[in-house]
């Protein structure tokens, strides 16, 4: 059995930022810390953080006056800030730069009277906290059937953004209708290079291989997106962790091909490459 890596697996660099900066907040503080959200979309790696003495909350009101919270790296509504700063809560901010550099995009052609448009989901957090720099006025699109749902004002300007984890070919579907329907649009391509290079070396590695591990949380955007790439390819297997891979069934396959979302940790890619090796 031959087992190949791709060259883009695991934390991106938005993640490991944030990670970092977590954990050192962990090492230094003798506040309790909370975070707004899980950390990441991987429950293993929160876990951690967790037994280190961060605590989860799903709203800023759970977090009491004057604490410090962390903002995790898929970026929250600009209302946020403000119920933060009314409860005097110190802030660690977490926001990835990518997904930041797409709340100031949004918030300034909002002023300028655009409609905004976002290509992602609507349900993902980073979708949420960027529709929150435009009063939650934007417009959704996650697949070109939607479309045909969607009354767009041909009078009106819009502006274009992407969730960073957007799948690269069905942006450009949406992309290349919107060019057609609308006069007046700026179109800013805001998937991440990272996300691209991710997606693009699973395909190219799904063609080399007889079936595909993905390894990633469940509620993992980018992961989840991986998964659909390579089963388009290859028999792929969507996995958590290790306790998740079958040996017998694996054993089927001569060459096997293993990548991982950005939420997913070293450790965790290497415990399934030495479950593989044990077969």
């Amino acid at each position: 059995m031959n087992v190949k890596i791709s060259k883009n697996a695991g934390f991106c660099f938005g993640v490991k930022r944030a990670m970092k900066m977590a954990w050192n907040e962990l090492e230094n503080s003798e506040e309790s810390i909370y975070a707004l959200g899980p950390l990441i979309h991987n429950k293993q790696a929160v876990e951690k953080y967790e037994e280190k003495g961060l605590k989860t909350v799903d709203e800023v009101e759970s977090v009491p006056e004057s604490k410090n919270m962390i903002i995790r790296s898929h970026g929250v509504s600009e209302s946020v800030y403000k119920s933060a700063s009314d409860k005097n809560i110190n802030i660690i901010d977490t926001t990835c730069p990518f997904v930041k550099k797409i709340h100031n995009i949004v918030n300034t052609y909002h002023n300028e009277g655009y409609q905004i448009i976002v290509i992602g989901d609507m349900n993902h957090p980073e979708v949420i906290g960027i529709n929150g720099w435009c009063d939650n006025s934007a417009i959704i699109i996650k697949t070109p059937q939607q479309m045909d749902s969607i009354e767009l004002d041909k009078s009106k300007k819009y502006c274009v953004v992407s969730q960073t984890t957007m799948n690269l070919d069905l942006h450009k579907q949406i992309t290349d209708k919107l060019s057609k329907d609308l006069d007046t649009v700026v179109f800013n391509n805001t998937i991440c290079s990272a996300t691209k290079e991710r997606q693009e070396a699973a395909k190219d590695l799904s063609r080399e291989v007889d079936c595909m591990i993905v390894i990633g949380g469940k509620h993992s955007s980018n992961t989840q997106k991986l998964v659909n790439i390579c089963k388009e390819i290859v028999p792929t297997f969507a996995i958590e962790t290790k306790e998740e891979l079958d040996g017998e069934e694996l054993n089927k396959y001569k060459t096997i091909g293993v990548t991982a979302g950005a939420s997913t940790p070293d450790w965790i890619i290497d415990d399934v490459i030495d479950f593989i090796d044990s077969i």
